[in-house]
């Protein structure tokens, strides 16, 4: 049974969306970078982390997974409130990020580690439009401070790479990777 680490309704959605069976069992670790990690170190020892804190049979294959919003070289996690949040839509505004998403897949004594990366450019965006974002609510559990499929869509002037993995969850790498492990 594939057992997906992590309380994010959007990978479980993303996972049934797609027909993969299931069940959710959180993984809960402190979700803070190290000092001088490198975004994609970080990841990477995230998802392992979550991968080993779940308890689980020898048959279950274990699904963690993390994603940040990169700006340059600042990472935009989860805002800590709708001033955060603010801050951080300012910063999209009108220009590219990233979007990476480590994933960790862990059988018995077997693991496959990967990072997907998805570019993201915003419209510029006013005062007004992120204010009145920010209010709805949406961004406040978000990386990055939105939600690509939510309200935050007609803000999206591109994407270049997996949609998904924006989404929370780069569905087609993790099939890929079941089918190695």
């Amino acid at each position: 049974m594939l057992i997906l680490a992590s309380a994010s309704p959007r990978r479980h959605e993303l996972l049934l969306a797609a027909g993969i069976p299931h069940r959710v069992r959180p993984a809960h670790i402190p979700e803070t970078a190290l000092p001088g990690e490198s975004p994609l170190d970080f990841l990477r020892r995230l998802s392992n982390e979550k991968a080993h804190a779940v308890p689980c049979d020898a048959e279950d294959v274990i699904l963690a997974a993390d994603t940040i919003v990169c700006v340059g070289d600042l990472v935009l996690g989860k805002p800590s409130d709708r001033e955060d949040a603010s801050r951080m839509l300012r910063l999209l505004s009108g220009r590219e990020h990233v979007v990476h998403t480590g994933i960790c897949l862990r059988k018995a004594d077997r693991q496959i580690q990967d990072v997907s990366t998805t570019r993201v450019s915003f419209a510029a965006m006013s005062d007004t439009e992120i204010e009145d974002y920010v209010r709805t609510g949406e961004p406040d559990d978000k990386a990055g401070a939105y939600a690509i499929q939510g309200l935050a869509s007609k803000f999206v002037t591109s994407v270049k790479g997996c949609y998904h993995n924006v989404v929370g969850l780069p569905v087609a790498l993790v099939y890929r990777l079941l089918k190695d492990l």
